[in-house]
């Protein structure tokens, strides 16, 4: 596997460590493929029962990488995840992959910053503990999108519909004891001692039966009713129709030039 994701086995628990320091672990094609790899991966092996995710340096996930691919507008950062992978696109991916595909307890570390893809990333673990010094960002309107990556769904599941709206279209910083409240995660713990709390959680969950961590899962995910899959496909459709539009890339390049848009409400 790639040194950008760092997968180490403990006993029955494995880690899987996002390893873009110098990016804040912004989701490249790479880094995105390797987690969802490093995941399906942890699936197959019956010896893990508890996987905990987490990134290195002081974030968690920045979201999607938007530097310029080759022979892409400078002016404009490619957000378009098409131009990535499949019809679902990688951010999806993540809730597919964490929520439906995998049956075993994944614990979120979030050790720092979590940012639009990143975020989903994050909200689509079973469990978050949260640094006191990290901070989550919606990112989406600054560059003309609406959620993907099952955010709608998560953040609805943990904080309601009304504080959902309010934190995706007020774009604002949500701090740890923030984040607490609202239900973004179950607990908070001092920077200097995340690592070994996440560590200590981890290991807590093996003294359950790996059966009965896998049974509540399913049947849990299946309490909200919401065929997820299609679910996800309905946030493709819009966030491709949001990016698309004019407003949509004025946007993105008000974003790159550090000004405020100015926005005429036209799709296309």
């Amino acid at each position: 596997m790639s040194d950008v994701v760092q997968v180490r086995d403990e006993g029955h628990i494995r880690v899987i460590r996002m390893n873009r320091p110098e990016k804040k672990n912004a989701a490249s094609k790479e880094l995105a493929w390797g987690v969802i790899g490093a995941i399906q991966e942890t699936m197959a092996d019956d010896d893990i029962w508890v996987v905990g995710l987490t990134g290195s340096g002081d974030s968690f996930c920045a979201g999607l990488d938007l530097t310029p691919a080759e022979g892409d507008e400078q002016h404009i950062p490619q957000t378009d995840q098409t131009r990535y992978l499949d019809e679902l696109g990688w951010v999806s991916r993540f809730l597919s992959t964490l929520r439906l595909e995998c049956d075993k307890p994944i614990v979120g570390g979030i050790n720092g910053v979590a940012v639009g893809g990143g975020l989903s990333l994050a909200m689509g673990t079973d469990i978050r503990i949260m640094a006191e010094s990290a901070r989550l960002i919606a990112g989406y309107p600054r560059i003309g999108g609406s959620p993907d990556g099952g955010l709608s769904f998560t953040l609805v599941q943990a904080m309601g519909y009304e504080l959902a709206m309010r934190f995706l279209l007020e774009n604002r910083t949500v701090g740890a004891e923030e984040a607490l409240r609202l239900g973004m995660v179950g607990e908070v713990v001092p920077d200097d001692r995340f690592e070994a709390r996440f560590m200590e959680y981890l290991e807590s969950l093996t003294k359950v039966s790996p059966i009965t961590g896998r049974a509540t899962k399913r049947v849990l995910r299946e309490a909200s009713g919401v065929d997820l899959d299609k679910h996800l496909r309905w946030e493709i459709f819009n966030i491709n129709k949001a990016l698309g539009s004019i407003d949509g890339q004025e946007a993105r390049r008000a974003f790159i030039e550090k000004r405020d848009p100015e926005f005429t409400g036209r799709g296309d």
